[in-house]
């Protein structure tokens, strides 16, 4: 990578870190409840946008640079893994083992199939 790119993926990061504040704040905000919806949208909407962006490369001839950017920068700062863990660690911790058990379950299945969606759509 040139040192532009790093700048890029630097600043795009700089716009997905927060985009993923907002997302889970606004779902948050309006959904009542233990489960973590919104670091769920976060990340399913996250997946089908990699998804997207990969199939672009792919079937379209997205270059590696924008791939590089959008896909590391704003996808990789927009979604987290790290939060997932640490919320379903904490349900664990409350006894919530169920909900723990759901949102590893529907976080992977969403997930993929989202991601599955986003190709299959950049591939039309």
């Amino acid at each position: 990578m040139t040192w532009w790119q790093w700048v890029l993926v630097g600043a795009a990061g700089a716009i997905g870190a927060p985009l993923r504040y907002v997302v889970d704040t606004l779902v948050g905000d309006r959904v009542d409840s233990m489960f973590p919806m919104g670091t769920l949208v976060v990340n399913v909407s996250g997946s089908f946008a990699l998804g997207l962006i990969s199939g672009l490369v792919l079937f379209d001839g997205l270059g590696s640079g924008p791939n590089v950017v959008l896909g590391s920068g704003v996808v990789g700062a927009y979604t987290t893994f790290s939060t997932w863990t640490f919320e379903t660690m904490a349900l664990v911790g409350e006894g919530e083992i169920a909900l723990a058990v759901r949102n590893i379950g529907v976080s992977a299945v969403l997930g993929a199939a989202a991601a599955a969606a986003g190709l299959a759509l950049a591939g039309v």
